[in-house]
């Protein structure tokens, strides 16, 4: 494969609602820039990123794939990101590492939920984007509609770069307003666009929005503004000029269309990918975080720089092993080489160098600053750890995962299954940091949590096939959480244990007050003067986070408060870090029951789509799983959008109930918003007081 310099890179993702054709859109990708020589389809199983037995079967993508391909001289490191909201984790960690996103909608329904998640996690990461109205063969659909949800619901400065040639399934072609010509696709495979001059019943539609799009990329501009406004021609290079910074500085999103399955205008927005999504070099340098003294650096897309990479997804290959995929920001890896886990503290040994190809992939020699890639070999490294330099070890920031909301049981049929399972669920975990792992102490079962049913469903799928266990899963259930109501001041506890020989002596008085929701565990060291020497702080934090796993009403974990660690005081012999651990544990403890606790549970936002004559119907239905109706929306074709707010642990069952309610007609989503204090009534079901 030959090199491309740094300014000829694009790291791009493709992100958007579930079934809005992302993988279709990459799929007409790879094929386009030759790396596939047939059309897959989601619908028959042939795609390339949608490669787990899972995803060809359910026709979703559950794991981001990265893809490389080539185009007009620029090298597009791609990633095919899921839209369902359940694997919401594979989202935000290609966001981290991305330089640009191309965002697809379905130019029927115009803006979805999902697209609205995807499209403000893009907004925190600062990607710039473009977007694509797919589907516009299919009947209803609407460039300009979407176009305007896309301003109205996200608040997006967009730009029409074309005029579609054609509506519905009369659609052949589009025309770039930039370049005045049509484009039309008419082969099968759609490979060679024809362009012509503009047909002459779009001319006159054509001019007028040229005219629009020429004023608004010049306002982006002072130069170009003057230009304008003397009425001097201003040149198409120094439209895209313009336009391209505009995108760079997320002032305006230009928007394209076509319909990837009838693999009309993929081209056009490869060209429009090359010319307005940024390389590494037009991304601010990444900030680091010193190791030796916390200082904060920046690290400049530069090969000669000291290395700094992020781990951004561990894979375990059923033929290889580990992958870890990473996306260098500063320096080389080269093949062989040490490279230090600043995040863990230890050396890490490269072992094979990978450009990936979804599943398929090629050895290289190295990756450089701005490059996307994985290796192979790495022992101690999981997804958000840095790989650095260890003459100048950095932190680069990590990725932060939101907590999974439902858990079941699981148990091996046989004692072979046993630890063939646990083997198993570790390494799904080290891929998936939204899924987590504990044993049940009253019950020693074993209890997986996730996102939602879709996730846990996907990942119980895995372990029986790809790693051949047998297992007995349970009913799902919800994550319920605890939290304190009331402030308690000076808790005061004495740890003390007199033995033969060195005793233990540990004593702490700490404060404990709630937090506003979302917060989580918050410690804080108030002490002066050395009551407590530095070197047990770490203990007690360490007891503090290991009491709130288990609450005082029903041994969920506890969230949304603070300690304050104020005084204490030590022995010279007998202290020890576990005695000042065991003292915090039990200050806790006796906190926590003076606190006021009460259960919270997950409340989801949910966003249901039916005909309008089935609209009472659904509200009944919402009313009856004790949910809040919080407003209704139209939607295209006489059907409305109902926002609501309902406890998880009413949700389960509804895709069946809504279908039967509806002919099979209605569609939810639903993500999660906050946690809650539950009902009475589910509070005495949960405590066993009914």
């Amino acid at each position: 494969m030959k090199d491309f310099p740094l300014e000829k890179y694009r790291n791009i993702g493709v992100i958007a609602h579930i079934d809005a054709g992302k993988t279709t859109t990459t799929e007409r990708i790879l094929y386009y820039t030759g790396k596939t020589y047939r059309l897959g389809n989601v619908d028959d199983g042939t795609t390339v990123t949608d490669w787990m037995a899972q995803e060809r079967e359910r026709g979703i993508t559950i794991v981001s794939a990265a893809v490389t391909a080539e185009w007009k001289g620029h090298r597009i490191n791609l990633i095919d990101t899921p839209g369902h909201i359940d694997f919401t984790a594979e989202v935000q960690r290609s966001l981290r590492v991305l330089d640009g996103g191309v965002v697809v909608f379905d130019a029927v329904q115009g803006v979805e939920p999902q697209s609205e998640t995807v499209w403000r996690q893009a907004d925190r990461y600062q990607v710039p984007r473009i977007c694509f109205a797919n589907k516009m063969d299919r009947m209803g659909a609407s460039y300009s509609r979407t176009i305007d949800s896309i301003k109205r619901r996200l608040g997006a400065n967009t730009l029409a770069m074309q005029i579609p040639i054609g509506e519905e399934s009369a659609f052949s072609g589009v025309i770039n307003l930039l370049e005045e010509e049509a484009v039309y696709f008419d082969d099968d495979g759609g490979k060679d666009p024809r362009v012509e001059p503009i047909p002459e019943e779009y001319r006159e539609k054509a001019a007028r929005k040229r005219a629009q799009l020429v004023e608004k990329i010049a306002e982006l501009d002072d130069a170009l503004i003057e230009k304008f406004l003397e009425g001097e021609t201003i040149s198409i290079a120094e439209l895209k000029a313009a336009l391209r910074k505009g995108v760079l500085d997320a002032r305006v999103t230009p928007v394209f269309c076509g319909t990837s399955l009838r693999n009309k205008g993929v081209q056009p927005l490869l060209d429009a990918v090359v010319d307005y999504l940024p390389s590494p070099l037009d991304v601010p340098p990444v900030k680091a975080t010193l190791l030796r003294d916390d200082s904060e650096v920046l690290r400049n897309p530069d090969p000669s720089e000291p290395l700094s990479a992020l781990v951004f997804k561990i894979v375990t290959d059923p033929y290889m092993g580990r992958l870890a995929y990473i996306r260098v920001y500063s320096g080389k890896v080269k093949q062989g080489e040490a490279v230090y886990n600043s995040s863990k503290g230890k050396k890490e040994r490269i072992g094979r160098l990978l450009r990936m190809y979804a599943d398929r992939r090629e050895d290289i020699e190295e990756l450089e600053a701005g490059d996307i890639g994985a290796i192979l070999g790495l022992k101690f490294s999981f997804t958000g750890d840095t790989l650095s330099d260890s003459s100048a070890p950095v932190v680069l920031e990590s990725i932060s995962f939101p907590d999974p909301v439902i858990s079941v049981a699981i148990e091996p049929k046989t004692k072979a299954d046993q630890e063939k399972m646990s083997d198993s669920l570790v390494k799904l975990a080290e891929e998936d940091p939204t899924f987590k792992i504990r044993q049940d102490e009253n019950t020693g079962q074993t209890v997986i949590s996730g996102m939602g049913e879709l996730h846990l469903d996907v990942l119980v799928d895995r372990l029986l096939r790809e790693f051949k266990v047998q297992a007995n899963v349970g009913k799902p259930k919800v994550a319920y959480r605890e939290a304190i109501t009331r402030p308690v001041m000076n808790v005061n506890y004495k740890y003390t244990k007199q033995t033969g020989g060195h005793g233990q002596y540990g004593h702490v008085v700490i404060n404990m007050e709630p937090l506003e929701n979302g917060s989580g565990v918050v410690f804080e060291n108030l002490i002066r003067g050395g009551t407590i020497p530095k070197e047990y702080i770490p203990a007690i934090e360490k007891g503090i986070n290991e009491a709130a796993e288990s609450g005082p009403l029903a041994g969920f974990p506890m969230t949304d408060f603070k300690v304050s660690l104020t005084d204490g005081s030590f022995h010279e012999v007998d202290s020890s870090e576990m005695a000042f651990r065991m003292a915090a544990i039990f200050a806790f403890r006796e906190a926590a029951e003076k606190a006021a606790p009460v259960l919270l549970e997950p409340i989801m936002k949910v966003e249901i789509t039916v005909p309008e004559e089935y609209t009472g119907d659904v509200i009944g239905q919402v009313n009856a799983r004790v949910g809040n109706v919080l407003g209704m929306e139209s939607q295209f074709g006489n059907a409305q959008m109902i926002h609501a707010e309902i406890p998880l642990s009413e949700m389960f069952g509804y895709a069946t109930e809504l279908r039967s309610a509806t002919q099979g007609r209605g569609v939810f989503t639903m993500e999660f918003k906050h946690y809650a204090q539950v009902s009475e009534s589910t509070r005495k079901k949960i405590l066993g007081l009914v």
